[in-house]
């Protein structure tokens, strides 16, 4: 495994980026999720206004990967619809799997393609979101 491979300078760069890298002092909604393969931990934090996700916050204790896939949701979700969240959830799993095309925002993670081990690390920040929007509704 080649390690410019699977982390490739635009993915560090969004994850040091780290949009939305912060707990929410008002949310609708909370979820933590745990790999429990790599131990990778992510505590998200949405608001929900009118089915429209207002702001999103976290705080990951993980790997970059994580971390990188962390951002990118937080920057591609914030305004958009509910609905977006399954939608880009699937797409996402699409990508890393079947190799289908890249959703908005996530392109970067075309790297992490050929190790699947890795998939999770990419699906946990989008499995959180996931899970606060079932109990925020």
């Amino acid at each position: 495994m080649s390690l410019d491979a699977l982390y490739p300078k635009p993915l560090l760069r969004l994850a040091a980026s780290a949009h939305g890298a912060q707990r929410l002092s008002h949310s609708t909604a909370t979820a933590m999720r745990v790999n429990p393969l790599c131990g990778d931990k992510i505590t998200l934090d949405v608001q929900v206004l009118n089915e429209k996700i207002v702001s999103l916050g976290y705080e990951v204790k993980a790997c970059v990967i994580c971390q990188a896939s962390a951002s990118a949701l937080a920057e591609t979700m914030t305004g958009q619809a509910i609905a977006e969240a399954a939608s880009l959830q699937a797409a996402t799993k699409s990508m890393l799997r079947n190799d289908g095309p890249a959703p908005a925002g996530f392109a970067d993670f075309e790297s992490v393609r050929p190790y699947p081990s890795r998939h999770a690390c990419v699906l946990l920040p989008l499995d959180a979101l996931i899970e606060a929007l079932g109990s925020a509704t």
